[in-house]
């Protein structure tokens, strides 16, 4: 097992991306803390790592709340024991361009999106840094590396994370912490379905979504999971400030 003997803490963990990485990592014999703001999704995720023999810890929790963030930190190490992983997860997409976009929902994407993994990853800075190094993964998105039509302030958000995941790792190296980020494509999660709702033909738009990628189909959420579960092995050991696109081909290039 790939994660044997480690210790991780996965925010937005009650579902899709976050739930699956949470599954995944306790496959390959990680502890996991799943933290979520929707406590019974997160329990249920918790209890199916239980059930299969993995051991787990549900924490509610608002990554917008500083508060919220260090009573995270303390009941996951109290928990267990220490933490080598941080998945920041936990995110958002509020559609709108600049024009239509209110300051509130602007304020809101940024504040989760971004300012959350600044507070998560802080919180758990020391922690890394004293045990002698760990893993900083965070779910960015191809939003960050390519811009969207009407979509603002997550294109900001993900691009901000990006960033931030370089800069993390350049002042964590000497401290023997990695930090690097997953851009997915398209993939089948209720964030997706949400944006698919928000479209005047949802069936035409997944379609689209779709046929835009090369590979010729929408992503699981397994997939961007099994790419978290390599970045936080010690296969990944000489790895650090990446922002691994993981997107079926969309970014590759025109396809017609």
């Amino acid at each position: 097992m790939r994660l044997a003997g480690k210790h991780a803490v996965v925010t937005g963990a009650a579902s899709g991306i976050g739930r699956e990485t949470a599954l995944r990592f306790a496959e390959e014999g990680a502890a996991v803390v799943c933290a979520d703001r929707d406590a019974a999704g997160a329990d249920a995720v918790s209890a199916s790592i239980a059930a299969s023999g993995g051991t787990a810890r549900a924490v509610t929790a608002d990554i917008t709340s500083e508060g919220d963030v260090a009573r995270l930190a303390e009941e996951a190490l109290a928990a267990l024991g220490r933490i080598d992983v941080l998945v920041n997860n936990a995110g958002v997409t509020i559609l709108g361009g600049v024009a239509e976009l209110s300051e509130a929902d602007w304020q809101r994407e940024i504040d989760i999106n971004l300012s959350g993994a600044y507070r998560v990853s802080k919180a758990f800075w020391p922690h890394l840094a004293k045990a002698g190094g760990g893993t900083i993964l965070s779910t960015a998105s191809i939003a960050g590396v390519i811009a969207a039509p009407q979509d603002a302030a997550y294109v900001a958000s993900k691009a901000g994370l990006i960033m931030l995941t370089r800069c993390m790792a350049l002042d964590g190296a000497a401290s023997g912490i990695r930090a690097n980020c997953i851009c997915p494509g398209f993939v089948d999660t209720p964030m997706f379905d949400g944006f698919l709702a928000d479209q005047p033909d949802p069936d035409s738009a997944l379609a689209r979504c779709a046929s835009r990628t090369p590979l010729g189909r929408i992503g699981t959420p397994r997939d961007i999971a099994d790419g978290f579960v390599y970045l936080a092995s010690d296969d990944a050991r000489w790895i650090t400030g990446i922002a691994l696109v993981i997107d079926g081909g969309l970014t590759a290039g025109l396809t017609e």
